[in-house]
């Protein structure tokens, strides 16, 4: 949390809702007198690395820290050693030889007390607990026999979204609403495969990563998991917020899905396959050759596949920002790139006039023309998208006269309700032979202000003398637009668009699939077991440090006017413990709601920290916390401005900081 230079070390859980690349929902801290890593759980990713055969091997790995913190070995007595697998008893030790290591996904060693407090019945030496059904699409979790007093417990959590838009424009039967994915959800690719439609998006550095959506409408968007939810697929170590993924394409050819992305400063560009979209998805393989970002798959008719991508240009750049269009052969049999490579488009559409950027290339063809459609102007208020045309997928390339295609930067910034910085498009076709793009837009609530980030909006595509066109002169990204002529499918169960809420009582086995964890999954600090229907976190000395991984769940901010609220029940019992909700920015700009002890007093506190500066408690109230009863935490976010309070009983709000700086 602070300067590591400077800082006491504490431990740390939090549960924060992401915006921008994040906003706030649930935190804990501990000091330094308080527990080491729990060395009786082990978990897959420790497994993983030691290249253990069964769970017997693993087991035996772990005696020596067993004995050395519990002062006893279990297996001096092996027969009085009870084994558990995902909740159900079988014989002793000897049992584990039999469970092969691919399929565990946490093993923990429970001494007899804590055994028999949770089965009930007397277990001797104690007991091992397994679990196996590792998480394909959610944050990995690790069970729990005791949750401490100072290990915050969460007993639900609830979002609302109220935005005023939504109070003024309102969709028939025949309309929706955009943006079609509220939030936290940038650089939007999608395909059609038969009737179907799926949809991914960028995650940075946040885990799982690259969400996918599925839809029959374009309008109904459920999300059917993650294209990288495993270690395998995704390293995140040490990397910055605003790093890791960046703008994934998904693609389909012959029976096969491909999802191909740059993962920033650890590797650069991959792609990974799947025959199902909603997993599971290989592990990447990797295109050295390919330098920049931005890769993207065609597939032609002839059976060819190229990748084209973003970088940079076959000469000294003339100015910042300066880059190019590249394309290569992709072999699809030995999945490797071929022949050379060639820059197909220099600088953007016009070189004399510099323009930035060039990005977010894809190819399509349509009446014999091949399309290379691509965002230019940068991701800011500059932002647009553009299209090119020509006979081949190498080019030559000829720009459409009226480009750009889609922009909102020429507009009265001061316009109702407005949608900016739009680009960054991908088109599908529907079976009736309309088209549509899925692309990008921020809804700014001041001078390039957006709290909730880049958000994924839906548009038709008009033909003009063979040249796709999304938005031409003064029109406006709608709120409110008539549907697609497709079937109407059921409104998704969580929904992303418009004003909702969502409460989550933590009664599953995981996590839904909103929630993320920040540089990787949660290994053996995210509890949904030790406390049914309830969510544990349990603390640890890492705070928001551009390196680290905290304690931290968050889901996204959705909404300019939002509420979230959680209660939380939690005893500090050091100075420097904390625990609550975090409104998160990234690692030097958040605000931090929490209950915590300071100078021997519970108190819950605001801190604040902005920049390079170590964060500062800016607010502070003593409360009384003994870890009986829960605390009740609420930010209410309205643009600009956040107000923080908290209850000792429920709807009994005080205020603790009103109005607090939100443009941090």
């Amino acid at each position: 949390m602070r300067n590591p230079g400077r800082m006491t070390l504490r431990r740390i859980a939090l549960t924060s809702l992401v915006a921008l690349l994040a906003t706030g929902t649930a935190c804990a801290t501990r000091s330094s007198g308080a527990r080491g890593k729990d060395s009786s759980v082990i978990t897959s990713d420790m497994i993983g690395e030691q290249h253990f055969d069964n769970a017997y091997d693993a087991v035996s790995a772990l005696r020596s820290n067993w004995l050395h913190t519990r002062g006893q070995d279990s297996f001096s007595t092996p027969s009085a050693v009870v084994i558990y697998v995902d909740n159900q008893r079988l014989g002793g030790v000897e049992t584990l030889k039999t469970i092969p290591v691919s399929t565990v996904a946490v093993i923990q060693h429970l001494d007899a007390m804590q055994a028999t407090g949770r089965w009930g019945i007397g277990h001797g030496a104690g007991a091992i607990y397994i679990e196996t059904a590792m998480p394909s699409r959610t944050v990995e979790h690790a069970s729990a026999s005791a949750t401490l007093a100072n290990d915050p417990r969460f007993d639900w959590f609830e979002y609302t979204g109220n935005d005023s838009v939504y109070r003024t424009v309102s969709a028939r039967p025949d309309e929706y609403l955009n943006p079609i994915l509220a939030g936290f959800y940038p650089d939007p690719s999608m395909i059609r495969v038969g009737d179907d439609y799926y949809l991914v998006t960028s995650s940075f550095a946040y885990f799982p990563g690259v969400p996918i959506f599925h839809s029959r409408d374009l309008v109904s968007w459920t999300q059917i998991g993650h294209v990288l939810d495993r270690r395998s697929q995704l390293n995140l170590d040490s990397a910055g917020i605003s790093r890791g993924i960046f703008a994934p394409v998904i693609r389909y050819n012959a029976g096969t899905f491909y999802m191909i992305t740059t993962v920033i400063d650890h590797g650069g560009n991959f792609f990974v396959t799947a025959t199902n979209p909603a997993g599971p998805w290989s592990d990447p393989v990797w295109l050295p050759s390919v330098d920049g970002i931005d890769p993207s798959f065609f597939f032609d008719d002839n059976g060819k596949a190229y990748v084209v991508n973003n970088g940079p240009p076959n000469e000294t750049p003339r100015y910042s920002g300066h880059r190019a269009i590249w394309i290569q052969e992709f072999d699809i049999a030995s999945k490797k790139m071929v022949g050379p490579r060639t820059q197909i488009v220099n600088g953007g559409v016009d070189l004399s006039k510099n323009p930035i950027w060039i990005e977010a290339p894809h190819i399509f063809k349509r009446n014999g023309f091949y399309y290379l459609i691509c965002a230019e102007g940068g991701t800011e208020n500059q932002h647009s998208e553009v299209v090119f045309r020509g006979n081949a997928p190498t080019g030559p390339w000829t720009p459409y006269s009226g480009n750009p295609i889609l922009t909102q930067r020429h507009l009265d910034r001061a316009r109702p309700f407005p949608v900016a910085n739009t680009g960054h498009a991908d088109f599908v076709d529907t079976p009736n032979g309309e088209w549509w793009a899925a692309f990008l837009g921020v809804r700014p609530y001041g001078a390039d202000l957006y709290n909730i980030g880049r958000e994924t909006f839906l548009m038709p595509v008009r033909w003009v003398g063979d040249w796709p066109v999304m938005a031409t002169g003064n029109e406006l990204v709608p709120f409110v637009h008539k549907r697609p002529t497709l079937p109407h499918q059921p409104p998704a169960a969580e929904s992303t668009s418009g004003n909702f809420t969502v409460r989550d009582d933590f009664n599953s086995s995981s996590l839904p699939m909103h929630w993320q964890t920040i540089r990787g999954p949660a290994s053996g600090w995210l509890d949904l077991t030790s406390s049914p229907g309830a969510l544990t976190l349990h603390s640890r000395a890492a705070g928001f440090e551009p390196t680290v991984q905290p304690s931290f769940v968050g889901r996204r901010q959705q909404h300019v006017v939002f509420t979230a609220t959680t209660a939380m029940t939690y005893a500090p019992s050091s100075d420097g413990d904390r625990a609550g909700m975090v409104a998160f920015q990234n690692d030097h700009f958040y605000y931090f709601l929490a209950v915590a002890r300071e100078n021997g007093k519970t108190v819950v506190l605001l801190e604040k920290r902005e920049g390079a500066a170590p964060a500062a408690i800016v607010a502070s109230a003593p409360v009384d916390a003994d870890g009986s009863a829960p605390i009740y935490l609420k930010i209410d976010g309205r643009g600009s401005l956040y107000d923080f309070s908290y209850a000792t009983r429920a709807n009994d709000w005080k205020l603790l900081q009103g109005s607090a700086d939100g443009t941090i």
